[in-house]
């Protein structure tokens, strides 16, 4: 085995023979397909380093740690990639079992969550609680303030209390109209008479309004109200109330609120073991049998440029070494250690650049100008139609012509 000038530290051979415990962390030490690949890889990288014309100061060790590197590196992407372009449809998922090599499919679990806090605020969903509450209404008194007369009493901070609703209407149209169906009004009895139905009991039995009259009816009721009576209304600021109109006797006044912590509250209690973020996505190495030819490509590319920055560093801790009679060989150590390190640069960018285009609202797109083109080529297609199906009409026109 040939040795280095200046040590008697054993370089690369020009071959070797992988085995568990070569490489730093082990990932792929007992994957046959690894390690029938890195034998493979070290040979490559040393032959593509200038072996056998020159020597490698390397030894086999270091080309098994940059295979497992570029193979790590390349989860490591991958993974990164999968994680951001699934995370609406994996957060809340158990963290259980590993999805390496799995599909994902898309739901809409995140979403409908993301969007019930908008149904929190309108009172129809959500994840905190809305309470009532009530106070008593004094007659000839318009001002209330809800912090002393309900929070405070009942052992809620004034600044956490935001009021949601107030019961505070006049009384519904609806109940003031009768029931066309039944109804008793001097108007349907009038309508009813003229049609010599009148001396039916209930004549208004035989009659079936349509409903938009319903409907024209009790907004003239609420117009009514609203332009030439003093209408039901309220105003709320800071929680202090003010009631319109002025009442005329006591009564309690209802209302609905939540407590400000509840809504800022984020935390959900009681689930453990979920996907929360990218930390704890249960994405893990994948073995290079899984990995297609494009990645391996890539992967021995990136091992190749991890193989020069490292016998870069080894080449630069000296400048040069002594040759033959007073001459030196100038080492490019610092060169050989910068080009490894662009090279993995490059590669990793590239790859990003690839996986960018796999996101999947770039591949909606991307199949949705698909399907305008395609539209747009059959527009151009002839259409035929079987003339054997126009015989039958056009017989009978001819026997008229002649």
């Amino acid at each position: 085995m040939s040795t280095d000038l200046n040590t008697d530290i054993a370089i690369w051979p020009g071959s070797s023979s992988f085995c568990p415990g070569d490489t730093p962390f082990g990932f792929y030490d007992y994957d046959p397909e690894f390690q029938y690949q890195g034998e493979k890889f070290a040979v490559w990288a040393a032959q593509r380093l200038g072996y056998p014309i020159v020597n490698i100061e390397l030894q086999s060790q270091n080309f098994f740690a940059a295979y497992e590197e570029a193979i790590t590196e390349y989860n490591n992407q991958v993974n990164q990639f999968n994680a951001i372009d699934h995370m609406l449809s994996l957060q809340g998922q158990s963290t259980g079992s590993s999805i390496t090599n799995q599909e994902v499919i898309p739901n809409l679990d995140r979403i409908i969550t993301i969007a019930s806090q908008y149904g929190g605020e309108a009172g129809v969903g959500g994840n905190y609680t809305w309470y009532t509450g009530s106070i008593a209404i004094e007659a000839n008194k318009q001002n209330y303030n809800l912090v002393e007369l309900f929070a405070e009493p009942n052992g809620i901070d004034g600044t956490n209390i935001e009021i949601k609703r107030i019961f505070h209407y006049p009384t519904p149209a609806i109940v003031r109209y009768f029931d066309p169906f039944a109804g008793t009004g001097m108007g349907a009895q009038q309508l009813m008479d003229s049609f010599g139905w009148g001396g039916f009991s209930p004549g208004v039995t035989f009659m079936l309004m349509p409903m938009y009259a319903d409907l024209l009816r009790i907004q003239s009721l609420e117009f009514n109200d609203m332009i030439r009576r003093s209408n039901y209304s309220f105003d709320l600021v800071n929680n202090n109330l003010r009631i319109f109109p002025l009442p005329t006797r006591p009564k309690t006044l209802y209302f609905e609120y939540i407590l400000k912590s509840d809504r800022s509250n984020t935390a959900v209690s009681g689930r453990t073991n979920v996907i929360t973020d990218i930390r704890n996505v249960p994405y893990t190495n994948s073995s290079i049998e899984y990995i297609n030819d494009i990645g391996r490509r890539w992967i021995n590319k990136y091992a190749l440029a991890a193989i020069k920055e490292t016998l870069g560093m080894v080449r630069s801790k000296y400048d040069s070494i002594p040759f033959g009679n007073n001459e030196e060989i100038t080492l490019d150590g610092d060169a050989l250690r910068q080009e490894g390190q662009e090279e993995k640069l490059n590669l990793i960018e590239e790859l990003r650049e690839t996986l960018e285009q796999l996101r999947q609202d770039q591949l909606l797109e991307k199949r949705n100008t698909i399907s305008d083109a395609l539209m747009s080529e059959l527009d151009k297609v002839p259409i035929g139609f079987y003339i054997g199906s126009l015989i039958p009409f056009i017989l009978p026109l001819l026997t008229l012509i002649i």
